[in-house]
């Protein structure tokens, strides 16, 4: 039997004792006794401390069940710092700090589940839920040091909901998370349509589910809340005791046990998504190395740049503990990123992700289609394709567009210049997939193995449901189809000198037609004559690797190549309505990737209780 629930390479269930009504006039506001059980997990004791220190509650009502052992890293001497600098500032803290013993008996990884271990932790947390009992706390919050609670309204969102057991919905890479939709008869993780309708939060609230974990809530004013345990032996006893049938025969896991002592005992479970509480690192598997860690650290401070704007900052005195990954260029020669001088946001909130990833880009300015006119247009020699017209709006190119276009051609003439033979070019409102630094590189050496390529999509939409055959020995890359888009793609000197020598200036179209028209995928033909010679190799990363941060209808939406002056040509022909902006088209034929592929490509193996 796994863990279904590592605490990380920390015993690390935070126990947060509460006591408190849910009113904003707390007579008696709750008490917080963290019951750290930590191990080796020095690497985010930082960021989690830091956070539950962010919380807006009272923190004269929060007291500390603290327990260390069985470390072999720095968590000690973290958790000291924060005791002396925090401690008095809370109503107690409790703490056992054992630095003597290292590791379990027989224990092959830091990261193993043997007997032991499962044992020694069942035995803690049942003494720190007596102690929550024993100082009678409203409420016991039960946290790993895995979890990250950015929101700091998450303890005073949790407490006001009185529920008897309720678990903050918590945010991770590959739809991972802290709670199960359907469990089996065997007791193990099921997969439900509910799951993703809760966690993409296609509907908001407070939900009864199976299981919670990780980070969860208890009232302990709820009559029946004196049945639960951690215990399997005592969770028989109690139903032996009622009468209860069939007895539980699954594994002495702590937090399945819990979840069938709720259920036995009538307490329902709930998981809650009414804010965006925080994050989790998903629980590593014993041939997992503290590096596995680390890169899921990287993977979650890049969601939160992307979700909150930036990383929430840490604690004064740990500060000097931050580390970011040293700066890559993929094995590119160059990594370019476009944006507006007057999108300052956009260009502020990438310089952040590429801290947080390691990835060393530079700022390119876009030209601004604002600053464009029909003089200027004509020194530069542009010309516009005969007839085109936009086949979603049936409308003239925008300036936006120009702008766009020539700022993506600027850095083709660029490489061409500087004799650049491979560049990566981004445009500013794009997420990066968990490990994108990791999958890009092999990505590009795939494609340099297999095929002399001149364009390779990281991030598209796909706009026809067509054959995309795969690209031999090169299991994560396709021909690619007709595509939209052109926030992320690699283009080789070769292909920088096709695109050129079509002289796409003389009769323009928007740079993400024009790139399927010079790979001859594009389906309107008479565009395609104008440019007889179409043989650009183009690829796609499968599956992609970034994608759009907002799409049409999105209220953070905005479009500089849409919302900006047309020019005005005369246009006749008709198109077929493919709407630009809206979210990508997926197909068939990339929903039957085999499991293969996909682990292939992602470093983050499926867990049992993962949602895949």
């Amino acid at each position: 039997m796994k863990k279904q629930v590592v605490f990380g390479l920390l015993l690390a269930s935070v126990l947060v004792f509460i006591s408190g009504q849910d009113d904003d006039d707390y007579l008696e506001p709750p008490t917080v006794l963290i019951a750290l059980l930590v191990r080796n997990k020095a690497h985010t004791l930082p960021m989690f401390l830091s956070y539950l220190e962010q919380q807006d509650y009272p923190k004269q009502r929060i007291a500390f069940w603290l327990r260390c052992d069985h470390s072999n890293d720095d968590s000690i001497d973290i958790l000291q710092t924060w005791l002396e600098h925090s401690a008095d500032h809370y109503h107690a803290v409790n703490y056992v700090l054992e630095p003597q013993v290292r590791s379990y008996e027989n224990e092959s990884s830091p990261y193993e589940w043997p007997a032991s271990r499962f044992k020694h932790l069942i035995a803690l947390k049942e003494e720190a839920f007596q102690y929550g009992r024993n100082i009678w706390a409203d409420f016991v919050f039960f946290l790993d040091a895995d979890v990250f609670l950015t929101s700091k309204d998450s303890l005073k969102t949790l407490t006001r909901l009185q529920l008897p057991i309720v678990a903050p919905m918590l945010i991770s890479e590959s739809l991972y998370s802290n709670f199960w939709c359907g469990m089996t008869e065997d007791y193990y993780y099921r997969r439900t349509d509910e799951y993703k309708e809760i966690y993409h939060v296609k509907k908001q609230g407070s939900f009864p589910v199976p299981m919670v974990h990780t980070a969860v809530l208890v009232n302990m004013n709820h009559k029946a809340i004196r049945n639960l345990t951690f215990d399997k032996n005592k969770l028989v006893e109690m139903q032996r005791s009622r009468q209860q049938e069939p007895l539980y025969d699954g594994p002495a896991d702590d937090i399945i046990v819990f979840a069938i002592s709720a259920n036995s005992s009538g307490i329902p479970l709930h998981i809650c998504n009414d804010i965006i509480f925080g994050y989790i690192l998903q629980p590593l598997e014993p041939g997992d190395s503290l590096d596995n860690d680390l890169q899921q650290l990287v993977n979650i401070r890049g969601l939160m740049v992307n979700d909150l704007g930036a990383v929430p900052p840490l604690l004064d005195y740990y500060k000097n503990l931050a580390k970011k990954p040293e700066k890559s260029k993929l094995s590119l020669d160059r990594i370019f990123m476009i944006n507006l001088k007057r999108r300052p946001e956009r260009r502020e909130k990438m310089e952040q992700l590429f801290e947080e990833l390691g990835i060393e880009a530079e700022y390119f300015p876009a030209v601004d289609g604002k600053e464009l006119t029909t003089d200027r247009l004509q020194e530069m020699g542009v010309r516009f394709l005969p007839g085109y017209e936009d086949p979603y709006h049936h409308r003239a190119m925008t300036m936006g567009e120009i702008g766009c276009f020539l700022s993506h051609y600027s850095i083709w003439v660029m490489m061409v210049r500087k004799g650049l033979k491979e560049v990566l070019i981004l445009e500013d409102d794009i997420r990066f997939e968990p490990y994108f630094r990791q999958n890009a590189v092999r990505v590009l050496n795939q494609a340099r193995g297999a095929v002399n390529y001149d364009l390779i999509y990281f991030g598209r939409k796909r706009l026809k449901e067509e054959s995309e055959p795969g690209v031999t020995n090169a299991d994560n890359l396709v021909h690619a189809g007709y595509s939209y888009w052109t926030l992320g793609y690699v283009i080789s000197l070769q292909g920088a000198l096709k695109l050129l020598a079509a002289k796409p200036l003389h009769k323009l179209i928007p740079v993400d037609e024009f790139l399927p028209l010079m790979f001859d995928r594009h389906p309107n033909n008479t565009w395609s004559e104008a440019f007889p010679k179409r043989n650009l190799v183009a690829l796609s990363a499968s599956p992609l690797l970034l994608y759009p941060i907002h799409y049409t209808g999105d209220s953070s939406y905005i479009s500089d190549t849409e919302d900006s002056q047309q020019i005005n040509v005369d246009t006749s022909e008709e198109g077929e309505a493919r709407l630009k902006s809206d979210r990508e088209q997926v197909f068939v034929q990339e929903e039957e990737c085999t499991l293969d592929q996909q682990l292939k490509l992602g470093e983050s193996l499926p867990k049992s209780h993962q949602e895949l």
